[in-house]
């Protein structure tokens, strides 16, 4: 039996995830939650993806500035051996792991583990995107947050991506992406369409 199989047996684990477009507060919203359990008896880690290279190695930092230690991984896995003593487990920028990560999630939540992840519920087509639809399907709670439409004040829930570049992953700020409501993420899409 492996260590995190093992480990507090008779706890209850649980899976939380906190979505939304760019721009929303996603990261604001898992530092705020992680800083919370520094108040407790309870030990934390945080994970991100060495694709999201915008901060510092060794830190996850929200728009509003607040930073967090994290540490950087390439594959889901790997959250398992490095995340086996911890109470809490944050993950930033999930979507840019692979569909294991459901698997890994839920994994460490059935061994006692709270896990907290954040990351874009859509890509910049509006399409879902990577393990966020499953492991929302598989948490226990979902919080959705919104940006503010650039165009309308409206709540945003899509992430424009500004320039007509097709990689499904490009990494960006304000400069290559806008927040934007249904209709006027539709309005431009459909304007993009045409001029191609």
């Amino acid at each position: 039996m492996s260590e995190t199989k093992s480990y507090k047996k008779n706890s209850k684990g649980r899976l939380e995830v906190i979505c939304g477009s760019m721009f929303s507060g996603k990261t604001e919203e898992l530092i705020k939650r992680i800083k919370r359990v520094e108040f407790t008896n309870q030990n934390y880690i945080v994970f991100k993806p060495k694709t999201d290279s915008r901060n510092p190695d060794n830190k996850i930092i929200s728009h509003a500035k607040n930073e967090i230690s994290a540490k950087i991984i390439t594959k889901p896995k790997e959250i398992l051996t490095l995340a086996a003593n911890y109470d809490v487990i944050g993950i930033d920028e999930a979507q840019f792991f692979n569909d294991t990560l459901t698997n890994v999630c839920n994994e460490l939540a059935n061994n006692g583990h709270r896990v907290i992840v954040a990351g874009l519920d859509m890509d910049y087509k509006g399409i879902p995107f990577g393990p966020i639809p499953h492991l929302m399907a598989c948490a226990e709670e979902v919080t959705k947050v919104h940006a503010i439409c650039v165009e309308t004040g409206e709540l945003a829930s899509y992430s424009y991506r500004k320039k007509t570049n097709n990689d499904l992953v490009m990494i960006g700020e304000k400069e290559e992406y806008e927040p934007l409501s249904r209709k006027e993420f539709v309005k431009k899409m459909n304007v993009r369409a045409k001029n191609k």
